[in-house]
């Protein structure tokens, strides 16, 4: 009996086809993953600002285009985009943190805590280290 094309066999490296990836081999860094979904969000939060008109000025298209290009390549694990990430985090860190402590506003520290988050999971030598 001969195998059908849509019948797959267990990985037998015998028979010349390789296993299948572990869970953990399709997406090494979960964490990488987030950061990327949380700076799309943000990108997404800007742009409808700067349509709407009424919260950002035009030049902060900039940023939102750094944000999903940071967001893209730490997909992709590209060192570039980790540190275009790690810059974005820690000045989002710093931003809202200053706002917290100059008007008091709660969800400006929470997203600054967040943020800080974000950037101490940046800086581990483990994430570094699958980077490209």
């Amino acid at each position: 009996m001969t195998a059908s094309p849509l019948h797959h066999s267990s990985g037998n490296p015998a028979n010349g086809q390789a296993p299948p990836p572990r869970p953990s081999e399709l997406l090494p860094l979960p964490g990488l993953a987030a950061i990327g979904l949380y700076l799309s969000l943000l990108a997404v939060v800007i742009v409808v600002g700067v349509v709407g008109g009424r919260h950002y000025p035009p030049l902060f298209l900039a940023f939102s285009a750094l944000f999903l290009t940071a967001a893209a390549g730490l997909l992709l694990l590209f060192r570039w985009a980790w540190a275009l990430a790690l810059g974005a985090v820690f000045l989002l860190t710093a931003y809202n943190l200053w706002l917290f402590a100059s008007q008091h506003p709660l969800p400006a520290l929470i997203q600054g805590l967040l943020n800080l988050v974000f950037f101490l999971y940046l800086i581990r030598p483990e994430v570094r280290e699958r980077l490209r």
